[in-house]
């Protein structure tokens, strides 16, 4: 799948988030690197000139971070809080681990807010996309570095 087509889900904070972001990219980091490249090469020679292979370097890595965000926000579609009865990206599911009956609340996101802290985790991730379209009472397996884990849905909030 052509990635700039890719679908992002992002929650209407993060997407105000992307939005600050692309903003202060454009308008203030870009005016700072043009002014150090200015300064650079009032230094003279080029070739040797740290100051300048410095901020072409970052010139380069905002003028990515731009596109990409300019990319997710062009195929973005916000989410909100599922309560439906299957899981969604947006869902907040409760499982519960076989190997040792500990439960977890886990929030479905996309890939651009994935916090395992905060119980955030990708649809796209192992434990994520075998969730997917899942009801409460259903038991899924997941491959793991540590081998597999068994999970069941316990409810779906």
């Amino acid at each position: 799948m052509d990635k700039s087509k890719e679908k992002h889900y992002l929650s209407q904070e993060k997407c105000d988030e992307l939005v600050a972001e692309l903003s202060n990219l454009k308008t203030i980091k870009r005016k700072e690197i043009a002014e150090r490249l200015e300064f650079a090469k009032s230094l003279g020679d080029l070739s040797e000139n740290a100051e300048y292979h410095s901020a072409r370097e970052e010139q380069a890595d905002t003028e990515d971070r731009i596109g990409q965000i300019e990319n997710i926000l062009k195929t973005c579609e916000i989410i909100t809080q599922h309560h439906g009865g299957t899981v969604q990206v947006g869902s907040k599911v409760v499982v519960k681990k076989s190997s040792d009956k500990s439960e977890s609340e886990l929030l479905i996101v996309g890939p651009e807010e994935v916090d395992p802290t905060q119980g955030k985790i990708s649809y796209l991730s192992p434990l994520g996309s075998k969730l997917m379209g899942n009801k409460p009472g259903s038991k899924i397996s997941v491959t793991t570095p540590k081998g597999q884990l068994a999970y069941e849905i316990v409810k779906i909030k």
